[in-house]
C-alpha cells in the first residue's frame, strides 16, 4: 500500500510544478526568488525518486510473509511519502494564495508574521530533509532488502497455493457437511446434463469463500460419469497458458489408455493440437476452478472442440467479468447462507461431538452471536466453528472467545486459510481500487453505505484519477461497480430503473479491511471516548458511537480525515482539538452532531475537500469558509442554515452543494422544504454540478445559465412571472440529469412549455401545471429519457396517463393531488418498465382501470387517500409481475377487498 502514498503525494508534487507561479520571478526579493529556485529543484528531484520507487514498487509483492525486511522497508517509504505530501500541500496552499504584484507585495505580505519567505525557507529545509531520507532509504534497501528475496511481478504465484488447498479439501468434503447447496445443485446438474448437443460454457461466481467451489466439487463428482472424459484444473492468479494446457491433457490422461501422458517438451501449438486431438471424438467436462481474468478462457477458448457431443466447461470465480463468460442463462451466482443454514454448518462444526450436532444451552447465547458475525459465509462458519471446537466449553470462555474474534481473525494460525483466501481477494485488486475499499471498512458493521456519498468522499481523498472526458463522478461510480463486479461489496438496495443505491460490506470481509486499515496505517476505527490511545501518526480516524465527551488528551498532527458517526453529545472541545491540530483535514464530516455554530478556525483548513454539516443545527456558516479554497462538497443538508455567506463564491472548486431546510418531516405540507439563499458571485463557479437547493429570485432565474456543468438542481419558490427566464437557463445545462421544480405557493403555474432537456432522466414538479404542459417538449421528446417521474399538486382537469405514456422508459411514477377528475386508465402497453407507482390524495378519484398488457413490470403499488375509490381497480389481476400493494388511510377496507378476490392473491396486500 505504500505506493498508494507515493501515488497521493506524485499527485500534489505534479499539482504544484503544473502552476503558474512565474510571479515569483518578477518579485524584487533575490533572497525570495533564490529559495523558490531551490525548493523547484528540491520537489523535481523528490518526484523523480518517487516515480522510481513507485515503479519498483508496482513489480513487487509487499505482503508475503517471509520479506519481514522488505515489509519494514515498505512501512518507512509509505511513512515518509506521507509526510512528503504533507509539505507539498501546505506549499500548494502558500503560493495559490499569494498575490505577487510589486506593490501590493510588500504591503500586504512582507510584514506579516510568518511572512511568505520565512515559509518558503521552512519548507525548503523538510523537502531537503525528505530528500536525503529518501536516498537513505534507498541505500538501506540495497544492505538490507537485496531484490533476488523479491517476488517480481508475474512470477508470483504462491497466493495460489491457498486457493489450490481448498479446492483440494473441498474434494473431501463428506456429502452431510454440506449445508444449504441443494438448489443450486439441482441447478448445477440440470445445466450439465441439458440434452443441447453445443457445447457451452457455465459459470459459478461470488465472493470468496462463499462455496463455489465445494459446490462445483460435489456436482462435478457425481457427474462426470455421464461424461467421456473429464478434467479439473485450478487456476493462478498469474497463469501460463501453457501449464493449464498440460494440466488438462494430464487430468483426462488419468482416467484414459493410449493417451499422450508426457507434454514436457511440446510448445503452446503442440499441447493445443494435442488436446483438440484428445477431444475431437469424446464428450467431456472440464472445470477451471478459481479464474481470476477473463483473458485465461479467451487465450484456450479455441482449443476446446465443439463436437455437438454435449460438452461442457465449468468455470468458477469470485468476479462478475469471468462469470460473464457463459450466456446469462448459464450463470449461477452463490449467495452467502440464510441464518438457518448458516447455524446448522456452525453447530456441525462447533459442536461435532455433540449428539445430533446440538449447542449446549448455556453457550447459545455467543454461539449464535459468533455465527451471526460470519455472515453466512460458509468458509469463515466453518473455519471458525473448527476453531470454536478445540475450546473449552463454558459460557465465560465462549464470551471471552466472542470478544476476541477480531483478534483471531488476526492472529490464530487456525484461521490462516479463512484469512488468506479473502486476501487473495484484496491483493489481486487493481492499486486504485484498494484505498477505495479500505476506505468502506471506516464505516460501523452492517452500515448501508450510500453511492452518492461514497464517491464524493474518495473523490475528496484523491482516490479517483481522470479518464478521459468522464467526470470524477463517473469514474468513481465505475470503481464502485468494479468493486462490486469482484464481490468485495454487496449490493443492498437498487434503484428502480436498477442504479446502485446502497451497497455494504460483507463482515467477514469488512475484519479483514479493519486489519488492513491498521497494518497499513490507512485509518482507524474508534469507538473509546480517548483520543490518547490513538497514534499521532494517524490518518485516518471513524468514531462511532460515542455517548460522552471526548477528553482533551490526544493530539493528531496528521489527520486527513475525520468521521464522526452515532455520536449523541455536543462537542465543541473535540472540534477545537481538530481545527488546532490537524491542520492537513481533507474531509470533515460531522454528520448528526448536535452543534450549533462552526468555529471561525474552519478557515485554517486550507486543505480541506470535503465539509459535512448534514442535519446539524449550525445555523450561520462562518466567514473564514471562503478560505477554504480545495473544497469540493458543502454538505448542509437538513441543517438550520437558510443564507450563505458571500465569500461561498470564491470557493472555485466547488462541485457539490447541498442545502435544504426540512420545516415539516411528515412532508404532508406544500412548503415541506425550503431552499437557501445564495450569493449572485455563485452562478460563475465553473465545476459546480449539483444545487439542493436554490430559493429561486428574479436574479438567480436570469444567471443560472452561466452553471453549464450543473448535473442535479433543485429550485423552490418559483413564481409564474419567472418561469420563461428559468426555461432560457436550464435549456443552457447540457449535462442536468435531475430536475426538481418547486412553485412559490400551490396556486401558483408552472409555465414550462418552452423547456426541453433530452438527456433529462429524473423530473420533479411541485405546482400547478396548464393541460397542455402534458404535451411540450418535455414530455414528448424529453419523455424517451425520463425513468423517474414526480407530478405533485399539478391539479390537472384531464386524465394525464395518455400524455405520460410517451415517457416509455419511465420505472418509478409517483401523482400526488396531481388529477382532480374522476378515471384513470392505464392502456394496454403503456409504461412496460415501470416498477412502481404511487398514486394519492386524488379526493375525486372513483374509478381506475388496468387493461391487460400495462405496466408488464409493476412490482410495487402504493394507494393512500383516494377517498372516493371503494373497489378494486378493474383488471387488477393483469398486474402478474406484482409483489406488494401498500393501502394508507383508505375510507374502505381496500386491503381486504383484494385479499378476498382469489384471483389476486399473487401479491401481498400491507394496509396501514
Amino acid at each position: 500500500m505504500a505506493e498508494a502514498a507515493i501515488l497521493a503525494a506524485l499527485k500534489v508534487l505534479g499539482e504544484i510544478l503544473a502552476k503558474e507561479v512565474g510571479n515569483l520571478a518578477i518579485s524584487n526579493i533575490s533572497e525570495l526568488r533564490s529559495t523558490y529556485a531551490n525548493l523547484e529543484v528540491n520537489i523535481n528531484n523528490i518526484s523523480s525518486e518517487l516515480r522510481v520507487m513507485k515503479g519498483f514498487l508496482n513489480e513487487i509483492e509487499t505482503d508475503h510473509p517471509s520479506n519481514m525486511s522488505h515489509v519494514a522497508w515498505i512501512k518507512e517509504i509509505q511513512k515518509l511519502a506521507n509526510h512528503i505530501e504533507d509539505i507539498v500541500v501546505e506549499f500548494a496552499y502558500l503560493i495559490g494564495n499569494q498575490k505577487f504584484d510589486r506593490i501590493s507585495f510588500y504591503v500586504t505580505k512582507l510584514f506579516r508574521k510568518p511572512n511568505l519567505l520565512v515559509n518558503f525557507k521552512r519548507i525548503s529545509l523538510q523537502l531537503l530533509e525528505a530528500e536525503k531520507t529518501l536516498k537513505h532509504l534507498a541505500e538501506m534497501k540495497e544492505r538490507w532488502v537485496p531484490t533476488t528475496n523479491v517476488r517480481i511481478g508475474k512470477n508470483l504465484d504462491y497466493s495460489n497455493g491457498y486457493s489450490h488447498n481448498v479446492a483440494v479439501a473441498a474434494h473431501f468434503i463428506d456429502e452431510d457437511h454440506l449445508v444449504g447447496i441443494k438448489e443450486n445443485r439441482v441447478t448445477l446438474t440440470k445445466w450439465l446434463n441439458f440434452e443441447e448437443p453445443q457445447l457451452y460454457v457455465i459459470s459459478v461466481w461470488g465472493m470468496g469463500g462463499v462455496g463455489k467451489t465445494a459446490l462445483v466439487t460435489n456436482v462435478f463428482k457425481r457427474e462426470r460419469k455421464n461424461f467421456d472424459c473429464h478434467a479439473w484444473v485450478s487456476i493462478s492468479q498469474s497463469y501460463a497458458i501453457e501449464n493449464i494446457l498440460r494440466k488438462i491433457i494430464t487430468e483426462i490422461s488419468k482416467h484414459e489408455q493410449n493417451l499422450p501422458m508426457d507434454t514436457t517438451n511440446m510448445d503452446l501449438r503442440g499441447l493445443k493440437e494435442s488436446l483438440r486431438g484428445i477431444l475431437k471424438e469424446m464428450k467431456y467436462v472440464i472445470v477451471l476452478d478459481d479464474m481470476w481474468d477473463p483473458k485465461v478462457f479467451l487465450d484456450i477458448r479455441d482449443t476446446f472442440v465443439d463436437n455437438h457431443r454435449a460438452s461442457r466447461i465449468v468455470i468458477t470465480s469470485r468476479m462478475a467479468e469471468v462469470a460473464n463468460l457463459a450466456p446469462e442463462r448459464n450463470r449461477l451466482e452463490l449467495k452467502p447462507l440464510l441464518e438457518k443454514e448458516s447455524w446448522d454448518l456452525f453447530c456441525r462444526k462447533a459442536f461435532h461431538l455433540e449428539q445430533n450436532h446440538e449447542c449446549p444451552h448455556p453457550l447459545e447465547k455467543w454461539a449464535r452471536q459468533i455465527a451471526f458475525k460470519c455472515d453466512g459465509l460458509p468458509l469463515a462458519l466453518v473455519s471458525i466453528g473448527v476453531m470454536l471446537s478445540l475450546f473449552e466449553k463454558t459460557e465465560s470462555e465462549w464470551r471471552r472467545l466472542f470478544d476476541q474474534l477480531s483478534w483471531h481473525l488476526d492472529n490464530n494460525p487456525s484461521l490462516g486459510p479463512l484469512k488468506n483466501i479473502l486476501n487473495l481477494s484484496f491483493n489481486y485488486l487493481p492499486r486504485y481500487l484498494k484505498n477505495c475499499f479500505l476506505y468502506c471498512g471506516l464505516f460501523p458493521e452492517d452500515s448501508l453505505l450510500a453511492r452518492k456519498k461514497l464517491i464524493r468522499l474518495w473523490i475528496a481523498e484523491g482516490f479517483v484519477e481522470q479518464k478521459g472526458n468522464s467526470t470524477l463522478e463517473e469514474v468513481a461510480e465505475g470503481y464502485l461497480m468494479e468493486l462490486i463486479h469482484r464481490s468485495m461489496l454487496q449490493v443492498a438496495r437498487k434503484n428502480y430503473f436498477g442504479r446502485v443505491k446502497r451497497c455494504q460490506m460483507h463482515d467477514t470481509l469488512r475484519e479483514l479491511a479493519i486489519s488492513l486499515c491498521r497494518k497499513e496505517n490507512f485509518g482507524l476505527l474508534h469507538e473509546n471516548n480517548m483520543l490518547e490511545n490513538i497514534d499521532s501518526s494517524t490518518r485516518r480516524l471513524s468514531m462511532i458511537k460515542l455517548k460522552e465527551k471526548i477528553k482533551q488528551d490526544g493530539y493528531l498532527p496528521k489527520l486527513r480525515t475525520f468521521l464522526l458517526v452515532d455520536y449523541d453529545v455536543p462537542s465543541s472541545p473535540l472540534l477545537s482539538i481538530i481545527f488546532d491540530k490537524s491542520r492537513y483535514l481533507t474531509v470533515l464530516d460531522l454528520e448528526g452532531l448536535p452543534i450549533e455554530m462552526v468555529p471561525n478556525a474552519i478557515g485554517d483548513l486550507f486543505n480541506l475537500h470535503y465539509l459535512g454539516l448534514r442535519r446539524t443545527k449550525v445555523k450561520v456558516l462562518p466567514k473564514s469558509i471562503k478560505e477554504l479554497q480545495n473544497l469540493q462538497t458543502l454538505d448542509l443538508w437538513c441543517s438550520k442554515i437558510q443564507k450563505l455567506p458571500d465569500g461561498i463564491s470564491e470557493l472555485k472548486k466547488l462541485r457539490h452543494l447541498f442545502a435544504e431546510v426540512v420545516v415539516d418531516p411528515t412532508y404532508s405540507t406544500f412548503h415541506s422544504i425550503i431552499g437557501i439563499s445564495i450569493p449572485k458571485g455563485m452562478f460563475y463557479l465553473k465545476e459546480i454540478q449539483t444545487i439542493q437547493a436554490l430559493e429561486s429570485n428574479a436574479i438567480a432565474v436570469k444567471e443560472l445559465g452561466n452553471l453549464t456543468q450543473l448535473r442535479s438542481f433543485r429550485i423552490r419558490n418559483v413564481k409564474e412571472n419567472q418561469s420563461a427566464d428559468l426555461c432560457r437557463s436550464l435549456s443552457k445545462m447540457n449535462f442536468l440529469s435531475h430536475l426538481s421544480i418547486n412553485a412559490s405557493d400551490e396556486k401558483e403555474i408552472l409555465q414550462l412549455e418552452g423547456l426541453n432537456l433530452p438527456q433529462l432522466q429524473k423530473l420533479e414538479l411541485y405546482g400547478r401545471l396548464k393541460e397542455q404542459m402534458l404535451e411540450s417538449p418535455l414530455f414528448q421528446f424529453s419523455g424517451e429519457s425520463i425513468q423517474s417521474l414526480i407530478l405533485s399538486w399539478s391539479q390537472l382537469q384531464h386524465d394525464p396517463l395518455p400524455s405520460l405514456s410517451h415517457c416509455r422508459n419511465l420505472t418509478f411514477l409517483y401523482l400526488r393531488s396531481a388529477y382532480v377528475g374522476h378515471q384513470l386508465t392505464f392502456q394496454a402497453g403503456w409504461f412496460p418498465k415501470l416498477k412502481c407507482l404511487m398514486l394519492g390524495l386524488m379526493p375525486n378519484l372513483i374509478q381506475m382501470e388496468m387493461e391487460q398488457g400495462t405496466m408488464v413490470s409493476l412490482e410495487e403499488l402504493y394507494l393512500w387517500e383516494l377517498e372516493q375509490l371503494v373497489d378494486v381497480p378493474v383488471g387488477m389481476k393483469h398486474l402478474v409481475s406484482l409483489k406488494m400493494m401498500f393501502c394508507t388511510e383508505m375510507l374502505v377496507d381496500f386491503g381486504g377487498l383484494a385479499k378476498g378476490n382469489h384471483q389476486l392473491f399473487h401479491f401481498t396486500c400491507v394496509v396501514r
